[in-house]
C-alpha cells in the first residue's frame, strides 16, 4: 500500500496579499509621492526630446554616434530615424525614449551604489545575491503586478517596472569591475597617502569604468526590452502601439513599432558599447 504524506497547506498567497494590502493602506502617500515625481521627470523628458524639432535631434544623435562609435553607425541613426518619422510613430518613439532614459537613469543611480557596496562588502553580497537570481529569472510579466498595485496603471508603473527588471547588471557588473582593479595599483594609491574615498573616485572607479560601461549597456539593452511589455499596463509609446496592434490584429504597425524599438536599441546598444572600449583603451 503506497502511502500519501499530507503536507499542510500554506497560504503564502494570502500572506503577500495582506503584506501588499498593508503597505498600500499605510504607505499610500508615499507611493503619491513617488507616482508624482516619476510623472513629473517622464513628462520633463518628453516635453525636452518633443520640442526639439525631429531633423535637429536626428542631426545630435548622428553626432553623437559618429563621434563615439564609427560613422557607420551615424549614417544607420539618420537613416533609422527617418523611417521612423515616415512611419509616423516618431511620437510613440519619444515616448519610449523618455520612459527608458529615465528607468536607466533610476536603475543605475540605485544599481552603481550597491555596486560598490557589494564589492566592498561580502556580507552585503551574500545577501543581495540571491535577490538579484531572483530578479533575473522571474518573468518580465511578473513584475508588473506589484507596480500596477502600487502605483496604478500609467507611465509610472512602467517605468518601475522597468527599473527593477534593468537593475541587475548595473549591480553585478559594477561590483565585478572594481573587484578585479589591480590590487597593486590600490597599494600604490596608499603608499602616496590617498584616502578610501580618493582611492575609489581616482583609481578604482576609473580602472572599473570598461565594466562599469557594459553595465550601463546591459541596463538599456533590459530596459528596451521591458518596455514592450510595459504596453501592458498602459505605459505609451511604442510597447502600446505594439500591444494594441497585437490585440487589434494589425501587424502592420506592430511590426512597425517593433522595427523602431529595434532601431534605438541599436544605437544606444552601439554608442554605449564603444564609450567602455574607449574607457579601457585609455586605461591600457
Amino acid at each position: 500500500m503506497i502511502h500519501i504524506i499530507e503536507i499542510p497547506q500554506i497560504p503564502i498567497g494570502e500572506a503577500i496579499v495582506d503584506i501588499i494590502t498593508f503597505l498600500r493602506v499605510n504607505f499610500s502617500t508615499i507611493f503619491d509621492i513617488i507616482r508624482s515625481i516619476i510623472s513629473a521627470i517622464v513628462g520633463f523628458f518628453y516635453s525636452t526630446l518633443i520640442f526639439i524639432p525631429p531633423v535637429v535631434l536626428i542631426a545630435i544623435f548622428a553626432l553623437i554616434s559618429w563621434k563615439t562609435a564609427k560613422i557607420k553607425v551615424a549614417i544607420f541613426a539618420v537613416v533609422s530615424l527617418l523611417l521612423i518619422i515616415s512611419m509616423d510613430l516618431w511620437n510613440a518613439t519619444i515616448e519610449t525614449l523618455s520612459l527608458v532614459l529615465v528607468a536607466t537613469i533610476i536603475a543605475l543611480f540605485i544599481g552603481f551604489p550597491l555596486g560598490i557596496l557589494k564589492a566592498r562588502s561580502k556580507a552585503f553580497g551574500a545577501i543581495i545575491e540571491p535577490m538579484l537570481d531572483l530578479m533575473q529569472t522571474l518573468p518580465s510579466l511578473s513584475y508588473l503586478i506589484p507596480a500596477v498595485l502600487f502605483f496604478r496603471i500609467g507611465v509610472v508603473p512602467g517605468v518601475i517596472a522597468t527599473v527593477i527588471f534593468s537593475m541587475p547588471p548595473a549591480i553585478r557588473l559594477t561590483s565585478l569591475g572594481l573587484e578585479h582593479v589591480s590590487k597593486e595599483m590600490i597599494e600604490v594609491g596608499k603608499s602616496f597617502g590617498a584616502t578610501p574615498r580618493q582611492l575609489l573616485l581616482k583609481i578604482e572607479i576609473p580602472l572599473a569604468l570598461p565594466s562599469i560601461m557594459m553595465g550601463v549597456n546591459q541596463t538599456i539593452m533590459l530596459a528596451f526590452s521591458m518596455v514592450v511589455i510595459a504596453g501592458f499596463i498602459g505605459a505609451g509609446g511604442l510597447g502600446e502601439v505594439i500591444i494594441s496592434g497585437l490585440q487589434r490584429y494589425n501587424l502592420v504597425d506592430s511590426i512597425e513599432a517593433g522595427l523602431s524599438i529595434v532601431f534605438l536599441a541599436i544605437i544606444l546598444d552601439r554608442v554605449t558599447k564603444q564609450l567602455g572600449k574607449i574607457y579601457d583603451v585609455k586605461k591600457n
